[in-house]
């Protein structure tokens, strides 16, 4: 358990991390942080480039949807987002982000932003599981491994971090999980108060939300990133904002798979509120590579967590 002055230092560094350096002409830096991938944490990128566009747009416009391309994995180095004013129109507004380091393009988003207007409204329902009270955090469960946890994450994935995971649905043995259908849920939620800006709070929605997507690939394999086995990383990533929501509120990540093929799975992700409102829904197809016997391992790569 997490102590409320530890938890409010790590919910602390995620804002300070999307607090992006203004450069002039709509150009911004940000920082990045080292959660034990190989490369850059695609969250990171994804919620950077959401402050980014929003920097630009009137703070009555809140952004309704945006659409990402993960372009090459960008190191543990500072990001630089140039933002392009493509649209200011009656309602809408269309923002176009690209993401340097140095001379590379690793990224690149399109978002929409609207004037908040009313009309009909419908949505799915909520799926019935297990509240996050009684569900261990994947935290605990990494630590319960013991010396079973393969060494290579030691380092960061035993370190608390200031947005908690926990699986609605366990996969038993996390190292060597049966196979199972691609459907599950986990409750997600940052650890202490945010403040009350809109902007982080879906920032930190689009950061949270590359966490745990393309395992729905995973799960009728009976496979595990933790493995070793599979090479992840994320190929685009879409992301569309429904209703008002606190990141420091829990949130379930319902999620699925519904192909897989070529060495790429899409997956598919909807959050909701407790009381069961949909919030967001997000889409991600990643790359995959899985040994196979008699074949050399995969080599580090990906910006996906485990």
């Amino acid at each position: 358990m997490t102590d409320s002055a530890t938890a409010a230092r790590l919910v602390g560094d995620l804002v300070d991390l999307m607090q992006l350096e203004p450069l002039g002409d709509d150009r911004f830096r940000g920082r990045s942080e080292d959660i034990g991938t190989p490369a850059v944490f695609g969250g990171q990128v994804l919620g950077q480039s959401l402050v980014a566009a929003s920097r630009t747009v009137d703070a009555g416009r809140p952004i309704h949807s945006m659409h990402a391309y993960f372009l090459l994995p960008g190191v543990h180095a500072p990001i630089d987002y140039a933002v392009d004013r493509v649209r200011d129109g009656r309602s809408f507004t269309t923002r176009h982000v690209v993401a340097r380091q140095g001379e590379r393009v690793i990224f690149e988003m399109s978002a929409s932003f609207q004037t908040v207007d009313e009309g009909m409204e419908h949505q799915f329902t909520m799926p019935v599981t297990p509240g996050p009270e009684a569900l261990p955090s994947e935290l605990d469960q990494r630590r319960a491994l013991g010396d079973r946890l393969p060494e290579r994450w030691r380092a960061k994935a035993l370190l608390p971090h200031g947005i908690e995971y926990r699986r609605a649905d366990p996969d038993g043995d996390i190292l060597s999980p049966a196979p199972r259908p691609s459907e599950g849920a986990l409750w997600l939620r940052a650890i202490a108060p945010l403040p009350d800006d809109p902007v982080v709070h879906r920032a930190l929605l689009a950061y949270a939300s590359d966490h745990g997507l393309l395992r729905a690939a995973l799960r009728p394999h009976g496979l595990s990133f933790m493995s070793g086995k599979v090479r992840p990383a994320s190929l685009d990533h879409a992301m569309w904002f429904h209703r008002d929501f606190r990141m420091d509120d829990w949130l379930l990540y319902v999620t699925d798979s519904p192909s897989a093929g070529g060495a790429r799975a899409l997956c598919r992700g909807s959050l909701y509120t407790p009381d069961g409102r949909l919030v967001a829904s997000t889409a991600q197809e990643g790359m995959l590579r899985v040994w196979r016997e008699g074949m050399p391992m995969p080599s580090a790569g990906g910006a996906a967590p485990i």
